[in-house]
């Protein structure tokens, strides 16, 4: 999925089709996922603070994110929010430096897509999500759990409420935090693929919810960054596996690992 201000992910990113969309057929998620923020950057001339990503706390003063989100970014400064609803009139982003993957090639069908943003001051207060141990979604398809498995999206994307249609289906989120679930679809050795097909109970991502997490069940560990996924927000997610060994090498130079 892509970002949210599709204008903006265009003017920078090298592709603007089948990137990493926002919540679809999903509910307000309230205080229930307060880990999960919001990426702001300043745009515009006069500048001013839009959100246009969503991604994770998973250390006091880091946040994890998507790197298709920033590689465009003119300079390396970012905030993060992490009120339920952003409104640049009264919320107080947190000032903080992004840092890509350095294996991001910005090419969609490739791993890599991770980055973070290094807080300025860490974070009180805000409980942290869990990162999975390494090939924690293989031990969990060797068990014979995955096939049945449910994962929680989350994010500030726009939304999807009406199964026809294209892109007019979309409504925006109003910078608001939501969440879908998702049920176990396939693996490979880099992504997971979730079904979001609302015809079978599913929900998912759509556009500005890239970065975000992909929860296992209800737990607080985050299986599977969001990237990618159909452009129509209707049918599959296609989210990027944290539990294998290249994606734990970019990660574990900012916090420790599981």
């Amino acid at each position: 999925m892509i970002c949210k201000r599709i204008a903006i992910a265009c003017a920078g990113l090298v592709f603007c089709g089948g990137v990493a969309l926002a919540i679809t057929f999903g509910s307000l998620d309230g205080n229930l996922h307060p880990n999960v923020g919001g990426l702001v950057i300043e745009w515009g001339d006069p500048a001013e603070k839009v959100l246009i990503c969503s991604g994770t706390l998973v250390a006091p003063d880091v946040f994890l994110t998507a790197a298709h989100c920033v590689s465009f970014l003119p300079t390396a400064q970012a905030w993060v929010t992490f009120d339920s609803t952003f409104d640049a009139g009264t919320s107080t982003p947190l000032p903080g430096t992004v840092h890509m993957n350095p294996a991001y090639t910005g090419i969609p069908s490739e791993p890599g897509d991770m980055a973070i943003v290094k807080l300025d001051e860490p974070t009180t207060g805000i409980p942290l999500a869990q990162l999975p141990t390494l090939g924690f979604l293989d031990q969990l398809q060797a068990s014979k759990n995955l096939k049945n498995a449910v994962f929680t999206a989350v994010g500030y994307g726009d939304r999807r409420e009406a199964k026809e249609g294209g892109p007019h289906a979309l409504f925006p989120s109003g910078d608001t935090r939501l969440y879908a679930y998702s049920s176990f679809n396939a693996l490979t050795n880099a992504w997971l693929r979730l079904s979001q097909n609302s015809a079978t109970g599913d929900g998912g991502t759509c556009y500005g919810d890239s970065g975000g997490p992909n929860f296992y069940a209800a737990t607080s560990v985050i299986a599977a960054l969001t990237v990618t996924g159909d452009r129509f927000c209707r049918a599959t997610n296609v989210v990027y596996r944290l539990d294998t060994p290249a994606a734990r090498q970019f990660l574990g130079e900012w916090l420790t690992l599981p």
